[in-house]
């Protein structure tokens, strides 16, 4: 691998030079193992301990077929889906495997008794399989980790309704946390070229998730002078949609869990937010019961805020705990969108707060390609800038997953795999230094505690 990567870092490699240089037969990567998918069966969420479950281990290189790339991986990046994954919740990831693989094809490779996680990548095209023609050897790319075959025609006017839509990483094999990944070729976009390895892999998921939630049609269709309520707005997902918000003339009300993450919002431009730790709200008085009078306290707050607006938009994501808030709030036909729930799947809510005020509740589920690459094009240009804080080696995963699950993270946690050392990959300095103060915003050495609460 030492050879490749000297290839990568130089300016004076041609795409000839990597595709001749020979393949590894096998590669490290972070896996989960089938045999361990019930390790922790009778364990609380809550404590359970995906350093524990997550692997270094070498794994064979898989050959690219027909419209499949391999990438040399600089560096990858956490999401919640890897935390789902690690934990074996809600469901061990090696159903999804067995399920893709029943297709038939290349994808029946995908079956394995250990499954390489991961969801965002920057790196190198390394080799392609045939038909692929956009991308060649020496390309420097990020990856969307949406996975689709377009076989039907219900993916054609937005592949995200494609029946076979699945996300690379975590209902695929061969994902991004490891040295090589392979993808299909419609998965791939331009690295932007003032960030590094691992600031250019953080934003790929989250930040085209929070485009798609927020901004276009498919989502709340965002416009200029909306409030939108943004929970967990220094976190990995919610710190995009702060960005976007205030790129796209609105005004973001950034809900968070510490000071800290208090002044990152604010160090991003926002000048409205909610600290719950200094606030004490409580949306629930017990497990089973929820508290109406702590939606109305946050309403009101809301008010005091915007002088005397309702969020025209709710972004959720946190789930249970936050949703019936959500819907109280959300002003006369406004609209709660909602992706994930990381803190239960299991929503309740009063009804009557949403038909009798008309209300929306819209789904939303990552983004389509056109959507990625519209979202990647504000990174490139560098008017949405990374939220990365921390980056772990490739040899301590685990740790950087738990480390996600304790919520002991703001914004991103980067995973450096093939490349030695952070910093590298830079090749337009020039416009690194315009965005400097930007891109070190969300820098820590070591994560910050902040307790159990997630939102």
């Amino acid at each position: 691998m030492k050879d490749l990567v000297e290839a990568m870092e130089s300016e004076d490699a041609t795409g000839a030079d990597l595709a001749a240089l020979p393949v590894p037969e096998h590669y490290r990567g972070a896996v989960l193992r089938a045999e361990e998918q019930e390790m922790f069966e009778g364990v609380a969420l809550r404590d359970r301990t995906p350093a524990d479950s997550v692997h270094i281990q070498d794994v064979p290189t898989p050959e690219p077929g027909a419209g499949e790339v391999l990438v040399a991986v600089m560096a990858g990046a956490v999401n919640y889906n890897t935390v789902w994954s690690a934990l074996f919740s809600p469901v061990p990831t090696f159903s999804f495997l067995e399920r893709y693989a029943r297709t038939g094809g290349l994808a029946a490779r995908h079956d394995q008794p250990y499954h390489v996680i991961g969801s965002d990548l920057a790196g190198v095209v390394l080799r392609t399989g045939p038909g692929v023609r956009r991308w060649q050897p020496g390309d420097r790319v990020v990856a969307h980790c949406l996975s689709v075959e377009l076989e039907s025609s219900d993916g054609h006017n937005d592949s995200m309704l494609d029946p076979e839509q699945r996300i690379w990483g975590f209902e695929t094999n061969y994902g991004g946390l490891a040295e090589l990944a392979l993808v299909k070729a419609n998965q791939l976009m331009p690295k932007a070229e003032h960030l590094s390895w691992e600031e250019a892999a953080s934003p790929g998921l989250v930040n085209s998730t929070a485009y798609r939630q927020l901004v276009t049609r498919n989502g709340a269709g965002m416009k200029q002078g909306d409030n939108v309520l943004i929970w967990g707005a220094a976190g990995g997902l919610g710190s995009y949609a702060t960005q976007l918000a205030l790129a796209g003339g609105a005004t973001p009300v950034c809900v968070v869990s510490s000071p800290q993450k208090a002044a990152i919002c604010r160090a991003m431009g926002a000048e409205l937010i909610i600290d719950r730790s200094e606030e004490g709200y409580r949306f629930w008085k017990d497990e089973h019961t929820q508290d109406p009078r702590e939606w109305r306290r946050l309403g009101s707050r809301i008010r005091e805020l915007t002088g005397g607006e309702d969020p025209d938009i709710v972004f959720e994501h946190p789930g249970r705990e936050t949703f019936g808030a959500s819907v109280y709030v959300a002003r006369r036909g406004g609209t709660v969108v909602t992706c994930a729930s990381t803190s239960g799947h299991i929503h309740e809510y009063d009804n009557r707060y949403l038909w009798m005020s008309l209300k929306r509740i819209v789904g939303s589920h990552f983004a389509n390609y056109r959507e990625a690459w519209e979202a990647n094009r504000l990174i490139a240009k560098g008017r949405i800038h990374p939220t990365l804080s921390r980056s772990y080696p490739l040899d301590q995963v685990g740790l950087a997953v738990q480390s996600m699950h304790r919520n002991e993270h703001h914004g991103k946690i980067g995973v450096l795999c093939l490349a030695p050392e952070p910093g590298l990959g830079v090749r337009d300095p020039g416009l690194r230094v315009v965005h400097h103060r930007a891109l070190n915003r969300f820098r820590t050495e070591t994560p910050t505690p902040t307790g159990d609460e997630r939102i």
